[in-house]
């Protein structure tokens, strides 16, 4: 049998290149102390020798694992998903792996925070849509490592998110410009991980009613789970069944203001004509709808929150606890109309001639 070929070492890279084993190790750790002719150099002796850099041998000597990880209860978000998608081959350009856990149950989920696996295994984190508890945010910071919040706030540690509050309330604002305001809001219940944009939503639209002298009504906020089909029809029965009923409807998600819709033209309410409906988010179902709604980027948030941890993990003057916000914007389509002269009376009417 003939020898087994020995796998080349930084040695023989550094023979072939004519420098030093260190210049080697500095040259493909991205180091740029080096100069672009040995970079050149070096680089084309380890292609020619097929060197490939151990992740575990270059942690030894730079103490760095070379992986951001990300921790998310699901991959099976639109949100969630197109984010760690854009957020992996732009790691990968930076040379920098992408590891992943999902914890979509309570046991995998405790097993996470009992362990902190991301302590061996990682350089930085990245908290995914995770609606956390005290104790598990304190777990966290004993991880001595950059944990980067996404999707949410948090105090005094980095996050990356969009500004939702401003998203809605130029959202409301829309619909007051349109003439309405009789304008419900719609929130999801039980959706984990997305409580702090649930909740900034919410002020939002608070927020557009109050500047413009519109009287706050709690019998116009309804909830429901997004995927609960009979619970979305009974909160939309709630809405239509008021005395004062609503000319307007803001959905702080896309995909349950396309179920509204769906209820409402099962029940023979015309959208936009007796009802408008915005939704938050732009999801691809919004423009298979032709939902007006308040456009985020999952893409752009993935990338900004691969930037930053790129940032913290090799810049130690890196602000450790600063946020980048995103902005949202308003994509009209045909879901939102002007309220109509004499508009608004679908069920009750607007109580004022006692007819």
């Amino acid at each position: 049998m003939p020898p087994a070929q020995r796998h080349p070492t930084m040695a023989d890279v550094a023979e072939r290149a004519g420098v030093s084993a260190s210049t080697v190790s500095r040259t493909l750790r991205g180091l740029s102390t080096v100069s672009p002719e040995v970079r050149a150099r070096v680089e084309r002796a380890a292609r020619e020798l097929n060197f490939a850099v151990s992740r575990q041998a270059a942690s030894l000597v730079t103490g760095k694992t070379g992986v951001v990880a990300v921790l998310t209860p699901t991959l099976n978000s639109w949100f969630i998903g197109s984010a760690v998608s854009t957020l992996g081959p732009q790691l990968r350009a930076a040379g920098m792996d992408l590891l992943v856990y999902v914890t979509p149950d309570m046991t995998e989920r405790a097993d996470f925070f009992e362990r902190l696996p991301a302590r061996r295994n990682a350089d930085a984190l990245l908290v995914f849509s995770f609606d956390l508890t005290e104790e598990e945010t304190a777990r966290l910071d004993d991880l001595q490592m950059p944990v980067i919040y996404v999707s949410q706030h948090a105090e005094g540690c980095p996050s990356v998110y969009v500004d939702d509050v401003e998203g809605a309330r130029r959202g409301t604002q829309h619909l007051l410009n349109l003439g309405h305001r009789r304008i419900a809001f719609f929130q999801t219940i039980g959706a984990s991980g997305f409580a702090f944009s649930s909740n900034e939503r919410l002020v939002g639209y608070q927020q557009a009613l109050t500047e413009a002298g519109v009287p706050l009504d709690d019998d116009l906020v309804v909830a429901a789970p997004v995927a609960d089909k009979r619970s979305i029809t009974e909160a939309v029965g709630e809405l239509l069944s008021l005395r004062d009923a609503p000319t307007a409807l803001f959905a702080e998600q896309d995909e349950l203001a396309a179920s509204v819709i769906w209820t409402l033209r099962k029940s023979r309410i015309d959208v936009p004509e007796r009802l408008s409906v915005l939704g938050f988010d732009d999801h691809p179902i919004a423009e298979w709808s032709d939902l007006t709604t308040i456009a985020q980027s999952p893409e752009d948030i993935g990338r900004a929150a691969g930037e930053l941890a790129c940032s913290l993990v090799n810049d130690p003057d890196a602000d450790p606890a600063q946020h980048v916000i995103l902005p949202t914007r308003l994509i009209p389509r045909g879901s939102t109309v002007p309220l109509p002269d004499g508009g608004g009376e679908m069920g009750g009417g607007a109580g004022e001639s006692g007819a």
